[in-house]
Formats: structure tokens, C-alpha cells, sequence
């Protein structure tokens, strides 16, 4: 029985220890993103390359799921480059078979394809590679201005700490 004087008190909830994922903090975010587009599983965005295949990932990316109004089965657009249309249009119904896979039943009748420039929507990439961008080269001015606040430190690994630090404030400023 409860105490009269005191309200019910539920017991607080423990918080984990140690580190979390990176994939498990951003979860609910990417699930919301994913949605808008229609995508209800968003493991077919985030391990696209693995579902599709390297070959058809390199040239492809899912961009909506879109449910038919009778609710038997959506359609699927991808993006591709024109020049790669045909070739990615003779794969879709193994395409097909391997993201209903995913879906775990045939979630997707129809796999549709929208077709852009190499350049545009993938900023200049090469048919959509992932490869990093290259960091913009700081300004002088700013690289002189980060080593002045690390020359104030004798250890040499927390004076590098501080000039990166202190480059990383200044650049974002910029």
C-alpha cells in the first residue's frame, strides 16, 4: 500500500552505460525522413548497396515508395543516370525480387526509374560514387591564428588538440 502523504512514485528509469551507436541515436530520426518518402523499412536506404548488389548500387538510388490506391502493392522509383537506364531496366524484376526480400513479402509490384545527369543531383559525382569530398584548404590567417593558441601549451599533444580545436571553431565561423 502507498504511503498517504506521498504521491505514487514510479521507479526512475536507469540509463545505460558506455557508448551507444551512432545507428541507434539516429534510428528514430532517419525512420522520420524515411517516411516522407514513403518508406516504411529504411533498411532499403541505409544497406541499399547490399540489397541491390554493388554493381546496381553504384548506379542506382531508391528515391520514393509510392502505395497504389486499391493497396496492392507500391512502386518503387529509383534514380539513375540516362546513359545507365537500360541496363538498370533489364535487371528490375531480380531487383525486384531481392527488395521484396527485404520487405520480407511482395511489398513492391513495380519498380519505376527517373533518369538525370551524372552532374546535378549528385553534386559532380561519377553515377553516384560515395567518395568523401576533399577538404577545403584553411586560410593561412586562420591556420597562424590556430598555432598562436597552441604555442600557449607545453604538451605537444594538447597543443595539437587546441590548434585543431581552435581551426575547426574559426573555419566554422567562416
Amino acid at each position: 500500500m502507498a504511503h498517504p502523504s506521498r504521491p505514487f512514485q514510479t521507479t526512475p528509469r536507469r540509463r545505460s552505460r558506455g557508448f551507444q551507436a551512432a545507428a541507434t541515436l539516429l534510428a528514430d530520426r532517419v525512420q522520420k525522413a524515411a517516411e516522407g518518402r514513403g518508406f516504411a523499412v529504411t533498411r532499403l536506404l541505409t544497406h541499399w548497396a547490399e540489397i541491390a548488389g554493388p554493381q546496381l548500387a553504384a548506379v542506382t538510388r531508391p528515391v520514393k515508395i509510392s502505395h497504389a490506391r486499391s493497396g496492392f502493392g507500391a512502386t518503387l522509383t529509383l534514380l539513375t543516370t540516362g546513359p545507365m537506364a537500360p541496363m538498370v531496366e533489364m535487371q528490375l524484376p531480380q531487383l525486384r525480387d531481392r527488395v521484396n526480400a527485404c520487405y520480407g513479402y511482395n511489398a513492391v509490384s513495380r519498380i519505376t526509374l527517373t533518369q538525370t545527369a551524372a552532374s546535378g543531383f549528385a553534386e559532380g559525382h561519377a553515377a553516384f560514387s560515395h567518395a568523401p569530398r576533399a577538404p577545403k584548404a584553411p586560410d593561412p590567417a586562420v591556420v597562424a591564428q590556430a598555432q598562436g593558441v597552441a604555442a600557449q601549451f607545453s604538451d605537444p599533444t594538447l597543443a595539437q588538440a587546441m590548434a585543431q580545436l581552435a581551426l575547426n571553431v574559426a573555419s566554422r565561423r567562416t
